[in-house]
C-alpha cells in the first residue's frame, strides 16, 4: 500500500474562464469502486491521507483540492467560491475518473458540496458521509470562521506556522505531534516576504469575499435550498457529529435524521468541529458505513 498519493489535475470551467483542480489519488487506478473525499473550507485533500491509506485496499480514493486551495488554481473571480461552482467542478472530476457512481466523504464544506451533488436527480453519489455539517450553519461557527478567514498571516519558520495552525485547529481534538504535522504540513507553503523566504497559508485569501458579502437573506435562501437538496437524497447517509461541535448542533442533527430518507448518525466524544478521521476508531466508523466491515 502506497504511503503517498498520485497527483492529478483536471480542467474545470467557471463564468470567468478555465481553472485546474488538483486531486490526490490512492489505490488501484483501475478500480471502479471510487470514494471521493472532500475537505473543509480552508483545508486540502491531504487531510485524508490516513483515511485514504486505510481504505485504498477496497477503494480508489480521490481527494481533490477544491478551487482556491492547495495545488489547485485560484479563481479569476472570487465570487465563484460558492457551492454551485464547487459542485460543477466535482461533476467534471467524476467524468475524468470515468465511473458512473461514487461514494462520498465530505468534511464541513466538503459535506455541503456532497449534499449539493447527492441531492440532484440522477446523482452519481451512492452513499454519503457528512462529517460535522448539515444544511443549517450556526451564527457562532460563522463568527469563529470569519475571525481568521482571509487574514494575511505570515510565519518566519515552518514550525511557527504549524504552531499557529494547531491553535486554530484545537477543536479537532487530541492528536500526537506527528499527526498534527501530517494534518497541517500541507496547509503551509513557502512565500517570498520582505526579508526573504517566509511561510504562508495555501489558500486564496479572496475565499473570504463571498463569505463576507453574504446577507442574512442570502443565508436564509441558501439554507432553504440545502434542506431541499438534503431531503431529495436517495441513498444511505451517515451524519457524524463531534460532540463539542459549534457548527452541527444536536437539534440540527435530529432534524436531519427526521427529514432525510435513509439517515443515520453517530457522535464522536471529546471532539469539536470537526473529527479528522485520523485515528483507528474514527476510520472504523467510515469503513463500517461504506463497506459494512
Amino acid at each position: 500500500m502506497s504511503s503517498s498519493p498520485r497527483l492529478g489535475f483536471v480542467q474545470c470551467i467557471s463564468a470567468a474562464g478555465l481553472h485546474r483542480m488538483a486531486y490526490h489519488e490512492w489505490g488501484d487506478p483501475a478500480n471502479q469502486r471510487v470514494l471521493v473525499c472532500v475537505h473543509g473550507l480552508t483545508r486540502t485533500g491531504r487531510d485524508f491521507d490516513a483515511l485514504a491509506r486505510s481504505l485504498s485496499d477496497e477503494y480508489r480514493v480521490v481527494c481533490p483540492d477544491v478551487a482556491g486551495r492547495g495545488r489547485s488554481d485560484w479563481l479569476a473571480d472570487p465570487r465563484g467560491y460558492v457551492l454551485p461552482q464547487y459542485v460543477s467542478d466535482m461533476v467534471t472530476l467524476i467524468a475524468r475518473l470515468n465511473v458512473e457512481q461514487v461514494d462520498w466523504f465530505g468534511t464541513s464544506m466538503g459535506g455541503l458540496i456532497g449534499i449539493g451533488l447527492a441531492g440532484l436527480a440522477k446523482s452519481p453519489v451512492r452513499k454519503l458521509l457528512l462529517n460535522d455539517v448539515g444544511p443549517r450553519i450556526t451564527a457562532q461557527s460563522m463568527e469563529r470562521i470569519g475571525a481568521y478567514l482571509g487574514l494575511p498571516v505570515r510565519f518566519k519558520t515552518f514550525e511557527e506556522g504549524l504552531a499557529y495552525l494547531q491553535t486554530i485547529s484545537a477543536s479537532f481534538g487530541r492528536h500526537t505531534p506527528e499527526q498534527w504535522r501530517e494534518l497541517n504540513g500541507a496547509i503551509l507553503k513557502p512565500v517570498q516576504g520582505a526579508e526573504g523566504l517566509e511561510w504562508g497559508l495555501h489558500y486564496d485569501p479572496a475565499l473570504a469575499v463571498p463569505f463576507k458579502d453574504a446577507t442574512p437573506e442570502a443565508m436564509q435562501a441558501g439554507e432553504a435550498a440545502l434542506w431541499a437538496m438534503f431531503e431529495a437524497i436517495q441513498g444511505p447517509t451517515l451524519v457524524v457529529r463531534g460532540a463539542q461541535s459549534d457548527l452541527l448542533m444536536r437539534e440540527i442533527l435530529a432534524e436531519m435524521v427526521a427529514r432525510g430518507k435513509q439517515v443515520s448518525s453517530v457522535e464522536i466524544p471529546d471532539v469539536g468541529h470537526a473529527p479528522t478521521f485520523v485515528d483507528a476508531a474514527q476510520i472504523a466508523i467510515a469503513r463500517q458505513f461504506f463497506l459494512g466491515s
